[in-house]
């Protein structure tokens, strides 16, 4: 099994210069590779490989000495990941590799030779032994580490050990829970919870606002409008960890009280597009919260499903399975024109995707794959805050 575990390093002046100069060297040598690559393609059709890439390496360094005082696996790593990156892109499966800014988020990866000394020190080839807040044991062989830099200037530590536990099988038996996620409520489960959507960023707007408007008006280059960008990074970074810690607590409880999860396959990307809900969906981490609720239910051995976006969970009644002609998004409640059943909208979704899910699993279109992992089958195309958590009753009568 591989986990990883992301620690905060505190490094000293001497270890963030060096740290700064392998984030420099790194940046510098993907942006000539990608621009080496698209000349070679535009001259013979073909790009250059990973193996190609590490084979010009010696000839940098040799025009370039100061290349050679970053970490020789450094630079071979930027190898991999850009190799990566175009095969992730001609499978569509990523955006064409873009080149790399100093100002954004900077990183370097270690694939060896990192150590964890006496649990508060980390070391890192040519930087030294860095202080570190280890929060959590480290279990097993460490295979790679990823050292970043925020953009608010805190330096973290992935670190991705592999040990000898097993991945546990998946158990689709116990309770199904249906999840429909919304911006009203950002999560409403087929038992009838609604869990708030908390909108960090909407209650963060003002205070965002000022600070980059006193950012804007700062002369580029100058210091003040550096100390004026941290404050902004900073203030970008509370509410990213405000929505995170919201997101984990909310997807470990519910993964804990059930032993099947089942969500509606949205296409999230598609749906930012829409220029007056990309904002609130971004807030809302609709995508980050299906991720946390995918992986761990897998570390636990519980299922994870997967429901085709095209299934009508939200205009079929969940009594008498009628679909009704049309639901507009302003339609919160309605009643069914067969059976006359009054649903909440939200409600009756998740009770659908619950009852496909199960469908699914009685019709064997559900299958663990190796590492315990739930994926769909091909088969017919369907078409306030967490502290309190309190559950509120369904708001549908049963006709």
């Amino acid at each position: 099994m591989l986990t990883a575990t992301k620690i905060r390093l505190y490094p000293n002046a001497a270890q963030a210069y060096k740290l700064a100069k392998a984030f420099g060297c790194a940046r510098w040598y993907w942006n000539n590779s990608l621009a080496e690559t698209q000349k070679v393609y535009q001259e013979t059709g073909k790009g250059l490989g990973q193996f190609q890439l590490n084979a010009r390496l010696p000839q940098l360094k040799a025009e370039i000495p100061w290349l050679g005082e970053t970490h020789s696996q450094v630079l071979q790593s930027v190898s991999l990941h850009l190799s990566r990156a175009f095969v992730n892109f001609f499978e569509r499966r990523a955006k064409y590799p873009q080149f790399k800014n100093k100002h954004r988020k900077q990183s370097i990866q270690y694939p060896q030779g990192v150590k964890v000394v006496d649990g508060c020190k980390v070391f890192l080839p040519k930087i030294g032994h860095i202080k570190a807040v280890i929060h959590r044991d480290l279990i097993g062989k460490i295979k790679t580490v990823t050292v970043s830099k925020d953009p608010s200037g805190k330096y973290f530590a992935s670190i991705l050990c592999e040990n000898d536990e097993v991945q546990p099988e998946v158990n689709l038996h116990g309770k199904v829970l249906g999840i429909d996620v919304g911006l009203t409520e950002l999560a409403i489960t087929s038992d009838g919870s609604k869990f708030a959507n908390p909108k960090h960023v909407l209650k963060a707007q003002r205070n965002l606002k000022r600070k980059q408007q006193s950012l804007s008006r700062k002369v580029k280059g100058s210091n003040t409008r550096n100390k004026a960008r941290l404050l902004v990074a900073k203030a970008h970074e509370r509410v990213a960890n405000a929505r995170q810690d919201y997101l984990h607590k909310l997807s470990t409880r519910l993964v804990n009280e059930n032993q099947v999860i089942a969500v509606e396959d949205l296409h999230i990307k598609g749906m930012m597009k829409n220029h007056k809900l990309a904002r609130a969906i971004g807030d809302a981490g609709w995508g980050a919260f299906t991720k946390m609720l995918k992986y761990k239910t897998a570390r636990s051995g519980k299922g994870y499903i997967e429901v085709n976006r095209f299934f009508a969970s939200s205009k079929t009644c969940s009594c008498c399975l009628h679909a009704q002609a049309q639901m507009p998004l302003d339609i919160r409640t309605w009643t069914c024109d067969q059976c006359g059943t009054r649903h909440d909208r939200d409600i009756n979704a998740a009770i659908n995707i619950c009852n496909e899910a199960q469908r699914m699993i009685a019709a064997g279109m559900v299958v663990t794959a190796n590492g315990g992992a739930v994926s769909q089958a091909k088969g017919r195309k369907s078409s306030a805050l967490l502290a309190p958590l309190k559950l509120e009753a369904p708001s549908f009568t049963a006709g």
